[in-house]
Protein backbone atom coordinates (compact mmCIF):
# COMPACT_ATOMS: atom_id res chain seq x y z
CA UNK A 1 0.00 0.00 0.00
CA UNK A 2 2.90 2.02 0.43
CA UNK A 3 4.35 4.51 2.61
CA UNK A 4 3.66 8.11 3.14
CA UNK A 5 5.02 10.82 4.78
CA UNK A 6 3.91 13.21 8.02
CA UNK A 7 4.12 16.76 8.15
CA UNK A 8 6.85 16.11 10.52
CA UNK A 9 9.17 14.51 8.16
CA UNK A 10 8.53 11.21 9.92
CA UNK A 11 8.02 7.97 7.45
CA UNK A 12 4.96 6.33 8.45
CA UNK A 13 4.11 3.05 7.01
CA UNK A 14 0.24 1.58 7.06
CA UNK A 15 -0.37 -0.11 10.20
CA UNK A 16 -0.73 -4.08 9.45
CA UNK A 17 -3.86 -3.91 10.62
CA UNK A 18 -5.11 -1.48 7.66
CA UNK A 19 -3.55 -4.34 5.29
CA UNK A 20 -5.35 -6.83 6.60
CA UNK A 21 -8.78 -4.54 6.44
CA UNK A 22 -7.84 -4.09 2.53
CA UNK A 23 -7.60 -7.82 1.69
CA UNK A 24 -11.24 -7.87 3.04
CA UNK A 25 -12.65 -5.21 0.60
CA UNK A 26 -15.45 -3.19 1.81
CA UNK A 27 -16.67 -5.91 4.58
CA UNK A 28 -12.97 -4.23 6.09
CA UNK A 29 -14.18 -0.68 5.48
CA UNK A 30 -17.65 -2.39 7.64
CA UNK A 31 -15.98 -3.48 9.86
CA UNK A 32 -13.01 -0.73 10.62
CA UNK A 33 -15.93 1.94 10.98
CA UNK A 34 -18.41 0.27 13.12
CA UNK A 35 -15.25 -0.39 15.37
CA UNK A 36 -14.11 2.93 15.02
CA UNK A 37 -17.47 4.13 15.69
CA UNK A 38 -18.59 2.58 19.08
CA UNK A 39 -15.83 1.88 21.97
CA UNK A 40 -12.11 1.37 20.39
CA UNK A 41 -10.96 4.06 18.38
CA UNK A 42 -8.99 3.19 15.41
CA UNK A 43 -7.70 6.65 14.04
CA UNK A 44 -7.81 7.31 10.80
CA UNK A 45 -8.06 3.38 9.85
CA UNK A 46 -11.34 4.02 8.04
CA UNK A 47 -10.58 7.14 6.69
CA UNK A 48 -6.96 5.50 4.71
CA UNK A 49 -8.70 2.50 4.18
CA UNK A 50 -11.42 3.99 2.48
CA UNK A 51 -8.89 5.92 -0.16
CA UNK A 52 -6.71 3.09 -1.06
CA UNK A 53 -9.53 0.77 -1.60
CA UNK A 54 -11.27 4.10 -3.87
CA UNK A 55 -7.78 4.60 -5.12
CA UNK A 56 -7.54 0.89 -6.84
CA UNK A 57 -11.24 0.82 -8.11
CA UNK A 58 -12.53 4.11 -8.31
CA UNK A 59 -16.10 2.55 -10.00
CA UNK A 60 -16.68 1.02 -6.53
CA UNK A 61 -16.64 4.06 -4.47
CA UNK A 62 -20.21 4.79 -3.81
CA UNK A 63 -19.95 1.14 -2.36
CA UNK A 64 -17.42 1.65 -0.09
CA UNK A 65 -18.64 5.50 0.97
CA UNK A 66 -22.34 3.47 1.35
CA UNK A 67 -20.63 0.57 3.81
CA UNK A 68 -18.37 3.08 5.72
CA UNK A 69 -21.20 5.31 7.12
CA UNK A 70 -23.47 2.42 7.20
CA UNK A 71 -20.79 0.99 9.44
CA UNK A 72 -20.27 3.99 11.72
CA UNK A 73 -24.10 4.55 12.36
CA UNK A 74 -24.26 0.95 13.66
CA UNK A 75 -21.16 1.81 15.96
CA UNK A 76 -22.67 5.31 16.91
CA UNK A 77 -25.79 3.68 17.62
CA UNK A 78 -24.56 1.26 20.12
CA UNK A 79 -22.80 4.19 22.42
CA UNK A 80 -26.10 6.41 21.62
CA UNK A 81 -28.04 3.76 23.58
CA UNK A 82 -25.64 3.37 26.14
CA UNK A 83 -24.88 7.19 26.71
CA UNK A 84 -28.80 7.80 26.97
CA UNK A 85 -29.41 4.79 29.21
CA UNK A 86 -26.89 6.51 31.29
CA UNK A 87 -28.31 10.20 31.06
CA UNK A 88 -32.05 8.56 32.06
CA UNK A 89 -30.59 6.72 35.19
CA UNK A 90 -28.42 10.11 35.93
CA UNK A 91 -31.65 11.95 36.05
CA UNK A 92 -33.77 9.21 37.73
CA UNK A 93 -31.21 10.19 40.59
CA UNK A 94 -32.08 13.66 40.77
CA UNK A 95 -28.96 14.81 39.35
CA UNK A 96 -29.30 17.94 37.42
CA UNK A 97 -27.60 18.05 33.65
CA UNK A 98 -25.94 20.96 32.14
CA UNK A 99 -28.95 23.03 31.18
CA UNK A 100 -27.77 25.09 28.77
CA UNK A 101 -25.91 22.15 26.68
CA UNK A 102 -29.77 20.18 27.26
CA UNK A 103 -31.55 22.85 25.79
CA UNK A 104 -29.00 23.14 23.00
CA UNK A 105 -29.16 20.05 21.49
CA UNK A 106 -33.28 20.31 22.19
CA UNK A 107 -33.34 23.75 20.42
CA UNK A 108 -31.37 22.29 17.59
CA UNK A 109 -30.75 18.92 17.74
CA UNK A 110 -30.31 18.17 13.79
CA UNK A 111 -27.09 20.85 13.55
CA UNK A 112 -26.18 19.42 17.30
CA UNK A 113 -25.70 15.71 15.20
CA UNK A 114 -24.82 16.47 11.79
CA UNK A 115 -21.88 19.26 12.23
CA UNK A 116 -19.82 16.72 14.02
CA UNK A 117 -20.63 13.77 12.30
CA UNK A 118 -19.36 15.66 9.24
CA UNK A 119 -16.24 17.36 10.93
CA UNK A 120 -12.59 15.87 9.82
CA UNK A 121 -10.20 14.18 11.56
CA UNK A 122 -8.77 14.89 14.16
CA UNK A 123 -11.86 16.48 15.31
CA UNK A 124 -13.42 14.40 18.55
CA UNK A 125 -16.50 12.86 17.06
CA UNK A 126 -17.51 10.24 19.61
CA UNK A 127 -17.62 12.79 23.11
CA UNK A 128 -20.92 14.50 20.74
CA UNK A 129 -22.24 11.29 20.40
CA UNK A 130 -22.03 10.57 24.13
CA UNK A 131 -23.53 13.99 24.79
CA UNK A 132 -26.20 13.47 22.28
CA UNK A 133 -27.27 10.41 24.06
CA UNK A 134 -27.14 11.62 27.78
CA UNK A 135 -28.92 14.77 26.78
CA UNK A 136 -31.55 12.83 24.48
CA UNK A 137 -31.77 13.79 21.08
CA UNK A 138 -34.63 11.94 19.89
CA UNK A 139 -33.52 8.93 17.80
CA UNK A 140 -34.85 9.80 14.50
CA UNK A 141 -32.95 13.39 14.54
CA UNK A 142 -29.96 11.34 16.08
CA UNK A 143 -30.20 8.45 12.98
CA UNK A 144 -30.53 10.88 10.03
CA UNK A 145 -27.69 13.55 11.16
CA UNK A 146 -25.47 11.00 11.86
CA UNK A 147 -25.90 8.98 8.52
CA UNK A 148 -26.08 12.50 6.59
CA UNK A 149 -22.91 13.68 8.37
CA UNK A 150 -20.78 10.41 7.97
CA UNK A 151 -22.24 9.71 4.73
CA UNK A 152 -21.00 13.69 3.48
CA UNK A 153 -17.30 12.84 5.04
CA UNK A 154 -16.92 9.28 3.65
CA UNK A 155 -17.94 10.39 0.14
CA UNK A 156 -15.57 13.72 0.05
CA UNK A 157 -12.90 11.14 1.43
CA UNK A 158 -13.85 8.23 -1.34
CA UNK A 159 -14.08 10.71 -4.42
CA UNK A 160 -10.41 12.41 -3.23
CA UNK A 161 -8.97 8.88 -2.78
CA UNK A 162 -10.56 7.93 -6.38
CA UNK A 163 -9.07 11.24 -7.93
CA UNK A 164 -5.98 11.91 -6.51
CA UNK A 165 -4.66 8.52 -4.76
CA UNK A 166 -1.74 8.85 -2.75
CA UNK A 167 -1.57 12.58 -2.50
CA UNK A 168 -5.09 12.34 -0.87
CA UNK A 169 -3.54 10.51 1.86
CA UNK A 170 -0.93 12.44 2.47
CA UNK A 171 -3.45 15.30 2.81
CA UNK A 172 -5.54 13.65 5.10
CA UNK A 173 -2.41 13.22 7.64
CA UNK A 174 -1.07 16.43 7.32
CA UNK A 175 -4.47 19.04 7.37
CA UNK A 176 -4.46 19.42 11.50
CA UNK A 177 -4.12 23.63 10.52
CA UNK A 178 -7.33 22.90 7.72
CA UNK A 179 -9.00 20.70 10.48
CA UNK A 180 -8.50 23.27 13.35
CA UNK A 181 -9.63 25.44 11.35
CA UNK A 182 -13.53 23.42 10.06
CA UNK A 183 -13.40 22.72 14.22
CA UNK A 184 -13.01 26.48 15.05
CA UNK A 185 -15.99 27.00 11.81
CA UNK A 186 -18.14 24.60 13.34
CA UNK A 187 -17.80 25.89 16.83
CA UNK A 188 -18.59 29.39 15.24
CA UNK A 189 -21.53 27.95 13.80
CA UNK A 190 -23.01 26.27 16.56
CA UNK A 191 -22.50 29.64 18.71
CA UNK A 192 -24.47 31.56 16.15
CA UNK A 193 -27.51 29.17 15.89
CA UNK A 194 -27.37 29.47 19.87
CA UNK A 195 -27.67 33.25 20.07
CA UNK A 196 -29.20 33.88 17.03
CA UNK A 197 -33.08 34.21 18.96
CA UNK A 198 -30.86 36.84 21.43
CA UNK A 199 -29.19 38.69 18.12
CA UNK A 200 -32.74 38.58 16.52
CA UNK A 201 -34.00 40.50 19.96
CA UNK A 202 -32.29 42.87 20.50
CA UNK A 203 -32.46 45.33 17.55
CA UNK A 204 -36.23 45.05 18.11
CA UNK A 205 -35.91 46.11 22.27
CA UNK A 206 -33.53 48.98 20.78
CA UNK A 207 -36.10 50.24 18.64
CA UNK A 208 -38.76 50.25 21.50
Amino acid sequence: MGRVRTGTGVVDSIWPLQSSLLVLGGFGVFLSSLIDSSFFPLPLVTDLLLMNLCSQHPVRTPYYVVLATIGSLAGCVWVYWLARKGGEIYSRKGRALPQRARLFMRRYPLASVFFPALAPFPVPFKPFVVAQGIFGVPWLTFLLGTLLGRGCRFLIEGLLGARYGAAAKQFVLTQKWPSAAVALGLAAVIFLIYQWPKLRRAPSDHVR
